[in-house]
């Protein structure tokens, strides 16, 4: 359904430390800059950019918002968390955990930005 998602960030460098080590337990290589000075995530699926905003406004994130990514198992989802933890992100909502009844296992964070995340494993 979608092609891209762009993010903004004041500071590229800490959001590109933070999706390096979050998208890497997802298996996503880390991010390549381009001569913008954005960085780029891309896979099969799609791509995942991170830019100052174009007008030279700061980045803010977007209210009711969330980005939403697939992990492969709980034990990656929590991988996932730790890892924003350790590069800057911050956990919000409840913890990792089932929700849904145990049909969904999810994890929140915040980018450095503030954008808002998840990571979501569907149990079998």
């Amino acid at each position: 359904m979608f092609s891209h998602i762009f993010v903004g960030a004041n500071d590229v460098a800490a959001s590109k430390k933070f999706y390096d080590a979050v998208l890497g337990t997802l298996g996503i290589a880390p991010g390549h800059e381009d001569d913008k000075g954005r960085v780029f995530y891309k896979t099969e699926s799609g791509l995942l950019g991170i830019t100052k905003p174009i007008n030279g406004e700061p980045a803010s994130a977007g209210n009711g918002g969330t980005i939403g990514f697939s992990a492969a198992s709980a034990e990656i989802a929590d991988q996932w968390h730790a890892a924003g933890i350790a590069n800057g992100g911050t956990t919000c909502e409840d913890p990792p955990g089932l929700r849904n009844g145990g049909k969904l296992y999810l994890a929140y964070l915040r980018d450095p930005a503030g954008n808002k995340l998840c990571v979501l494993h569907r149990p079998k």
